[in-house]
């Protein structure tokens, strides 16, 4: 079993981005303030990303671009960013769909709220790399 980091490099990057933005506005701003501030900065890092990507339906007679994700990097990384007291449950089932929805292994959670920066991963098992 390999010890290594998923996608480690580039979460790596992702990292310093979301401690940039966190140290810059603290924690008291909104989630588009967030996302807004993110957006430049992925773009000043290089990194390649997709913001407010729509997921396709996932039953017949869904409300087509009713579910986004905040951010997908590189192709290969959700990132949903979060500006509340607590991440939950719900938060995480979400991201679990998202995953499954897009076939890619790793989302990243980010919540902004607490005085120190949250970053949870969620993996894939039903992905392959």
């Amino acid at each position: 079993m390999s010890k290594e980091l998923i996608y480690g490099d580039i979460t790596y990057q992702i990292n310093g981005v979301l401690f940039n933005v966190h140290n810059k506005l603290g924690r008291y701003c909104n989630e588009k303030q967030y996302s807004d501030a993110i957006e430049k900065e992925l773009k000043e890092s290089g990194l390649i990303y997709e913001r407010e990507k729509i997921l396709p339906p996932s039953f017949e007679g869904e409300a087509k671009g009713r579910n986004r994700i905040d951010f997908f990097v590189q192709n290969k990384i959700i990132l949903e960013v979060k500006a509340k007291n607590i991440v939950g449950r719900e938060d995480y089932y979400q991201s679990r769909r998202y995953l499954e929805a897009f076939k890619v292994k790793l989302a990243l959670i980010v919540n902004f709220r607490s005085k120190e920066l949250r970053i949870k991963r969620i993996l894939n098992s039903n992905v392959n790399e």
